[in-house]
């Protein structure tokens, strides 16, 4: 019985565009169901009571292959080119010297060369051929069609010049064009293979294991995946939570960084939720009992909402896939013409040459070099100043954005607590209080303490007391570090440092008093330090014409002090993942072309909901497998350089494309004429190809 579910479908076969339109069509007409097919994940998404089998048999009829997700498509589309790849280069190199230096004309050095040849055009370009006569059933033309055309013409073209013992050959055309294509493809499968990556990583942040209590009370480890709702757990410091739930015993700090974008860990004790994921960084151990598990978790909610947001990014259908399902028909109806009006003109020598000069003359040779070379050339580059780009359809959405949300904490701040400032009390001054601080910290464990520490130790009868602070004996005093209310409970005069500690907090700093022998003797401010060149990168971004909002899941008066600091008018802060995702799409909604920058796997769904995700190095690997765009190193100046970068490489990419057709356009009639030789043909085709790759390389020299 069929039932309402939602089926993920890895998706084979498909080449271009086009391919995902028709998938989607034959799955929409299987009863109940509601398909959105990817081309750039190759993925289809099935709502509705349907069942699998009627799926699978959808796609097969339309010439395509389905099967459940998680069979790694891309992987083995790349293992199955690389061998052709291999094979190509192999035998392509000594066609083409042969080809192309007379001084390696030796006899019968054609008959090498096609020997050499003919596997590079038949199992090599199989794939090209199986994509070209597939789409013909369907009426349909794309580049397989060109590549498959130019292939067969070039190599038919030279079978007949070596059977009949003269006339030029043109093998090395059809082993470059295959060997060039191939490798394009190649690629486009490594980039493939990594969009799925983002819901793996997000699962890799989990425990793997839990220690459990058993109803006798002794501790035994498992897995999570053997965790209930209702069992209790033990979170030492240093480890992951493994799941959701509420802490029955014990007191520490949390480290949330990861899901919430705090960047100050969280004190947490009896009572309090946490989230499975996060890290227990205090002293304190933690007996948590779990209220959600498995699929139920907010690690797992987040995961969805990325796979969610890669299901509804619309594919961006490749430039010269746009024009060639109208320019190979008229490219076969021009060849067509020129064999009839020669053959009507009573020469049939000048019908046959005029025709195939025709379709070696549209051998998409340049146009198959355009995209690959220029995003070769601006990756390359992009590579060497830290921009990382994820094929030519970044490129496309990149020259639309209009808006750059930025996260802050591990974008525009370091994402390390660090001290901000130093306020003496009573009669103390900086260096005594920093002193002091340091020494009774010294052995801290906690991050906010860790901050402070420093300097030999000269601290005895070292004492951290969970959620509270830290309590030593320096050189004969006793002097305690840490929160306010807990240093008015262990008695010590606290009224003047309230007011200083006040104002910290409500800048978004934390803040913790510095006590010695009962007295409060100063303030210290720690906080989330601003990346240097911040400022800088947010005005670069202003003068690209780009408007930057700040989104944080941190606190209002950290995320104001953050955004008053680096320049950015529009902030909105306390943002859980959901609501970044919500922000984004609110941005979109309104007519904007938003590009995210994060580095958290609370941005993850937020920078595949993007227009654009541009993802900090040293974020997550759940955030770099969701963007589009991974800048190597924290340097957020990186963006405005992406974004350059980016925009250069796609106007490469649009010229060369234009001097691709430019070229046909202006040569094809004078081959239906039967003006021009097929060695002319094959002279232009190359230099064609050399312009392109020229401009191209022009990209090796962008600057930062």
């Amino acid at each position: 019985m069929p039932t309402s579910t939602e089926v993920r479908l890895d998706i084979t076969g498909m080449t271009c565009a086009a391919c995902a339109t028709r998938v989607e069509r034959r799955l929409n007409r299987v009863p109940g169901a509601a398909a959105s097919v990817n081309f750039a994940t190759e993925t289809a998404v099935v709502r509705g009571p349907v069942r699998l089998p009627d799926l699978v048999a959808a796609v097969e009829a339309a010439g395509y292959g389905a099967r459940p997700t998680g069979a790694a498509t891309a992987e083995r589309d790349a293992r199955r080119l690389r061998p052709r790849l291999v094979v190509g280069i192999v035998a392509a190199v000594p066609v083409v010297l042969l080809s192309m230096v007379a001084a390696l004309h030796f006899p019968a050095w054609e008959v090498v060369a096609a020997l050499l040849a003919v596997p590079v055009v038949t199992w090599c370009a199989w794939p090209f051929h199986r994509a070209a006569a597939l789409n013909l059933r369907h009426g349909a033309a794309t580049m397989d069609t060109l590549i498959s055309l130019g292939v067969i013409a070039a190599s038919l073209w030279s079978a007949v010049a070596l059977l009949r013992g003269r006339g030029d050959t043109y093998l090395e055309v059809g082993v470059v064009v295959t060997v060039f294509v191939l490798a394009g493809r190649v690629a486009e499968a490594a980039v493939r293979r990594r969009a799925g990556a983002a819901v793996r990583a997000l699962a890799a942040l989990g425990a793997k294991d839990a220690l459990r209590i058993r109803p006798d009370g002794a501790e035994e480890r498992v897995p999570v995946t053997a965790l209930a709702v209702g069992d209790r757990v033990v979170v030492r410091p240093g480890e992951t939570v493994p799941s959701d739930g509420r802490i029955v015993d014990g007191r520490s700090a949390v480290d949330a960084s990861l899901l919430t974008g705090e960047s100050v860990p969280t004190e947490v004790g009896p009572d309090d939720p946490v989230v499975g994921g996060t890290v227990a960084v205090g002293g304190g151990r933690l007996l948590v009992e779990l209220d959600r598990v498995g699929a139920d978790t907010e690690l797992a909610r987040i995961g969805r909402l990325v796979a969610r947001a890669q299901d509804g990014k619309a594919a961006v259908q490749r430039l010269a896939d746009r024009v060639s399902s109208v320019f190979v028909p008229v490219v076969l109806g021009l060849a067509a013409v020129a064999l009839v009006g020669w053959l009507v003109a009573g020469d049939p020598e000048r019908a046959v040459t005029a025709a195939v000069t025709t379709l070696v003359i549209a051998c998409p040779c340049a146009l198959g070099l355009a995209t690959p070379t220029a995003l070769l050339a601006g990756s390359g580059r992009g590579a060497q100043l830290g921009v990382l780009i994820r094929g030519p359809e970044v490129l496309e959405r990149m020259r639309r954005v209009d808006t750059v949300v930025l996260d802050k904490t591990g974008t525009l701040t370091t994402g390390r607590v660090a001290v901000r400032r130093v306020l003496p009390l009573g009669g103390a001054d900086e260096a005594e209080v920093r002193r002091l601080a340091a020494a009774a910290e010294h052995d801290s464990e906690h991050p906010v303490g860790r901050a402070l520490a420093g300097g030999p130790r000269v601290a005895d009868r070292f004492e951290a007391v969970a959620g509270g602070g830290v309590r030593a004996d320096v050189q004969g005093t006793t002097v305690r570090v840490g929160r306010l209310g807990w240093l008015a409970e262990e008695g010590v005069a606290v009224d003047t440092a309230a007011p200083f500690v006040a104002a910290a907090e409500a800048t978004g700093a934390t803040a913790v008093v510095v006590a010695r022998d009962g007295a409060a003797v100063g303030v210290v401010e720690v906080a989330d330090a601003v990346r240097a060149g911040a400022p800088e990168a947010v005005a670069r971004l202003r003068a690209l014409g780009l408007d930057p909002v700040l989104l944080s899941g941190d606190n209002a008066g950290a995320v104001d002090a953050v955004a008053a600091e680096v320049g950015v008018v529009e902030a909105f802060a306390g943002a859980s993942p959901q609501g970044k995702l919500d922000r984004v799409r609110a941005l979109q909604d309104a007519g904007h072309v938003v590009a995210m920058v994060g580095d958290g796997v609370n941005d993850a769904a937020a920078l595949a909901a993007a227009d654009l995700g541009i993802a900090m190095g040293g974020g997550t690997d759940a955030a770099g497998a969701a963007a589009d765009l991974v800048l190597v190193r924290d340097d957020p100046a990186l963006i405005a350089t992406a974004v350059r970068l980016s925009r250069a490489t796609l106007r490469t990419i649009r010229g060369n494309l234009f001097w691709a057709f430019a070229y046909n356009a202006a040569a094809l009639p004078v081959a239906m004429l039967g003006l021009l030789n097929p060695i002319v043909a094959g002279g232009a085709m190359a230099a064609s190809s050399v312009l392109v790759v020229g401009n191209s390389l022009r990209l090796a020299r962008f600057r930062a």
